[in-house]
């Protein structure tokens, strides 16, 4: 999705978690667990509302991004009790007009019994309003 903001400003959207309730329908609640010297998360606990399951689940992020927010930011499920994978991305390229390409990678499971095609459509719902969403709130 090409999203109309240099990558620094979809940057601090992303990065700012704890605000993610206020513009994510499906995200509940975050609690930060651990930050670096920088003030970057290293570690978060999120709660999941989708209407096929509901969990709290806890993240570990990288933060492999330039100055500009060029980059990549990705995290990797530490636990949760019906999420068994949650392991994604979002890439950041400025396009040569002043905008920004993201790319949102996803890896999805859960405990939950459901069929394979089930899980796939959860899985591109998650990643389609994850897009959206941000979309929305970086260009206000």
């Amino acid at each position: 999705m090409v999203i109309d903001a240099d990558p620094g400003s979809i940057l601090d959207v992303i990065a700012d978690l704890e605000s993610y309730p206020q513009w994510s329908s499906s995200i509940t609640a975050v609690r930060i667990l651990a930050e670096d010297d920088l003030g970057w998360v290293d570690q978060a606990e999120l709660t999941l509302e989708h209407p096929m399951f509901k969990d709290t689940y806890a993240l570990d992020y990288t933060w492999d991004v330039e100055e500009d927010g060029v980059g990549v930011v990705s995290w990797a499920l530490l636990r949760g009790e019906v999420i068994t994978l949650m392991d994604g991305s979002y890439t950041l390229t400025a396009t040569a007009d002043g905008r920004t390409e993201v790319t949102y990678d996803l890896e999805f499971d859960v405990s939950v019994p459901m069929p394979v095609a089930i899980k796939r459509k959860v899985e591109e719902t998650i990643i389609d309003s994850a897009l959206r969403e941000l979309k929305t709130r970086v260009e206000g």
